[in-house]
Parts: C-alpha cells; sequence; structure tokens
C-alpha cells in the first residue's frame, strides 16, 4: 500500500468541542494524527470517530515540541499543520489538494507570489480570526499569514514553549482562500489564554537570552497599542478593534514584566 499523499497533524487536549468540526474541514487529507495531551474529555475517542490516529502523551513539553511528536507520526509527503480550534474553507481545501496532487497530475495550483512554483517546499495560508465574535479583518490580526502546509522532509517546528515557528528548508509560496480561526468566542476566555501565553513566551525569550522589566513592558505595550489600532488600522473594526488593541497591549505588557521577574526574581523581605 503507498504512503499516504497529505497528512493532516494536529495536538489538543481537552478540544472535545472543537475536534469534530476542525477534522471534518480537513476530509480532503489522506491521514489524519492527531497528539492528545491527556484529555478529560471525549476529544480522543471524538478523533478516532472521524478517522485519525491518536497518540496519548502523559506529559507537556510547550506547543513545538508536541507538534514535533506529531510531525514524526505522519507518513504523507505533505503535512497540513492545523489547530482544533481551525478550519479550512472549501475553497483553501481545493487549493491545498490541488498542491498536493500536482506532482501526479502534472497540474501547477494557482499561488500568489512566487515565480518557481514548481519547486515549493511549503505554503502560507491566510488566517482569519474571530474575536469574541467578530471577525477582525484589521489590526495586528489580518493579514495573518501562517505557515502550515509544507513537505513533510523539509519542515521542523521550533521547540518553544507558545508561539512556536514552522521552520521549512526551501522556498514558499501563498495560497488563496481562509483559514479560520476561532481562537476567542468570549473575553473570559480571552483574558486567560493571555495569561497562559505570556508567561511561556516570557520563558522562551529569557531562555533565548531577552530581558524584560517595567520600562521595555511600557514601552513595548504602547506601542503594540498604536501598531495594532493606528498604524495597521485596527479601528475599522469598530469597537472590537478598540478592545482588540488593548488585549494585545496588555498581553505584550505582563510577557515583558514577567521577563523582568524572570531574570530579576525580588527578594525576600529577609535573608
Amino acid at each position: 500500500m503507498s504512503p499516504p499523499l497529505l497528512s493532516v497533524i494536529l495536538i489538543t487536549k481537552n478540544e472535545a468541542a472543537n475536534v469534530a468540526g476542525c477534522l471534518a474541514s480537513v476530509a480532503f487529507a489522506d491521514e489524519w494524527v492527531v497528539v492528545d495531551a491527556g484529555s478529560t474529555d471525549a476529544t480522543a475517542q471524538i478523533a478516532r470517530q472521524h478517522g485519525a490516529t491518536v497518540i496519548t502523551t502523559d506529559d507537556w513539553p510547550g506547543f513545538g515540541v508536541q507538534k514535533n511528536r506529531a510531525l514524526a507520526a505522519a507518513r504523507g509527503r505533505w503535512v497540513l499543520s492545523i489547530d482544533a480550534d481551525e478550519r479550512v474553507t472549501p475553497e483553501l481545501g481545493r487549493r491545498i489538494r490541488a498542491v498536493v496532487d500536482a506532482e501526479t497530475s502534472g497540474h501547477v495550483p494557482h499561488v500568489e507570489s512566487h515565480a518557481d512554483r514548481g519547486k515549493l517546499a511549503g505554503y502560507e495560508l491566510s488566517r482569519l480570526s474571530n474575536f469574541c465574535g467578530q471577525w477582525m479583518r484589521h489590526g495586528d490580526w489580518h493579514p495573518d499569514r501562517v505557515l502550515r502546509l509544507f513537505l513533510r522532509e523539509r519542515g521542523r517546528f521550533s521547540d518553544d514553549l507558545v508561539h512556536e515557528r514552522l521552520m521549512v528548508s526551501g522556498p514558499t509560496g501563498r495560497l488563496d482562500g481562509d483559514l479560520l480561526h476561532d481562537s476567542m468566542p468570549t473575553l473570559e476566555g480571552a483574558i486567560d489564554k493571555m495569561n497562559l501565553y505570556s508567561s511561556g513566551r516570557a520563558l522562551d525569550k529569557v531562555n533565548a537570552g531577552g530581558r524584560g522589566g517595567f520600562v521595555a513592558a511600557l514601552t513595548h505595550a504602547l506601542w503594540a497599542f498604536v501598531r495594532c489600532y493606528g498604524v495597521r488600522r485596527g479601528f475599522l473594526d469598530g469597537r472590537l478593534g478598540f478592545v482588540l488593541a488593548l488585549y494585545v497591549a496588555e498581553g505584550t505588557w505582563y510577557r515583558y514584566l514577567k521577563m523582568g521577574l524572570l531574570t530579576n526574581p525580588p527578594k525576600p523581605p529577609f535573608d
């Protein structure tokens, strides 16, 4: 039996509410690999019902390492990395499949901004994200180009705890169509995620030699708001455009404060 042409990989933990919709949107793939970090809900069962191979892990080494585990289990020549709260639109799905099938059909799919379309090692997708019930089409969240489709033997993920990067050896292009990202349906959930992600990102930056503190937190947060709301025209998204700019600035503020505490921990009142 020949190996699959396209493998979809995703990592999960307690994503029973999302995993079915995610996998249904990539039903055009040949293989689905789910690495689950010990979910206590029905995530693994639902994924298996949709035809996925489920691998369960007992530890949590961070997003990058966990995604590399999923990548190591994939067998396809091409790999599509997706998160449980993302959905591939039918238009984007057709374009992804065209890339995968091009080697056997001889058809070169339409891609943007690259002259050598027949020798690409990966493709960026255009992600459209939902914030508190509204699709955000301006500010820091749009356009959001994410490298997700790649030749399996040419890519790997960085070992970052959060905001891991997909590193592909070779030229990349870009596919038309939207990758829908319903990441933060409520403000409460967004704030919880901000706290978690700012802690992980602070540790990643400190481990890479970065330093934070009050002054760095203040200056970076102010710039984050100005960039998101003004420079990148977040104001065009209305009331939630302002809320998102504040959210981005606050996440930046806490990230640099936490970096400062990691590099200069407060001394106890009594030695």
